[in-house]
């Protein structure tokens, strides 16, 4: 990864490690991010926009500190300059300084590497991967869908969850900056649990989708 990370915030996309993003770039500025990452190591960071960025969306509202980088292991420009990409998250970083000399946003970054795990956590890792797949198994029979979660490892199942599932911005985020594979686990568990009860009562929603 480069010294200065490009970044690109987005007010609803949260981006994990090893899961793949498709992104449609219209932005000048952002334009020019993606040119300049495919003519280098092509690598950019996503972050999560703070709510009230639209006041400054033009300039450089907040955003939250921990993101993950992606790969652009696709890309096609358009006639008019746009571009399509498709993303492969790699993995979480912590801003410490943004750079303000190019027109995108980039930042000195400290990677975060994700805490290694015990045996013993590895099977309470696994234990909720049985709950996840129970929780989401009748969305899943309703759909038709085979997710073929069956050959991902733990890590790319919890990972794949916490992003496509239809979870707030801000709960995704607080997914992100779990410290391990285990907590994130424990955490989509809760959170999918509570989610699935405020369902049962009326005017609530199913998370799955």
């Amino acid at each position: 990864m480069s010294d200065l990370l490009p970044l690109f915030p987005l007010p609803t996309v949260v981006l994990f490690p090893n899961v793949f993003l498709p992104l449609h770039v219209f932005e000048p500025r952002y334009r020019e991010m993606v040119a300049d990452a495919i003519s280098g190591d092509r690598v950019i960071g996503m972050v999560l926009l703070r709510p009230g960025w639209e006041r400054e969306y033009e300039g450089r509202p907040p955003v939250y500190p921990i993101g993950c980088s992606g790969v652009i292991t696709h890309s096609e420009k358009l006639a008019d300059g746009r571009y399509n990409i498709i993303l492969r998250g790699v993995e979480r970083f912590r801003i410490v300084e943004e750079d303000q000399s190019r027109s995108y946003r980039r930042a000195a970054i400290e990677r975060l590497n994700e805490r290694s795990l015990a045996h013993a956590e590895r099977v309470l890792v696994s234990r909720h991967r049985a709950k996840l797949e129970s929780l989401l198994a009748p969305s899943v029979e309703r759909s038709g869908t085979d997710p073929r979660s069956a050959a991902m490892t733990d890590e790319d199942l919890v990972n794949a969850l916490a992003q496509y599932l239809d979870l707030e911005p801000l709960e995704k985020q607080a997914l992100l900056e779990k410290n391990s594979l285990l907590t994130r686990a424990e955490s989509l568990v809760e959170l999918l649990e509570m989610k699935m009860m405020t369902a049962r009562i009326p005017g609530g929603s199913n998370v799955a989708h």
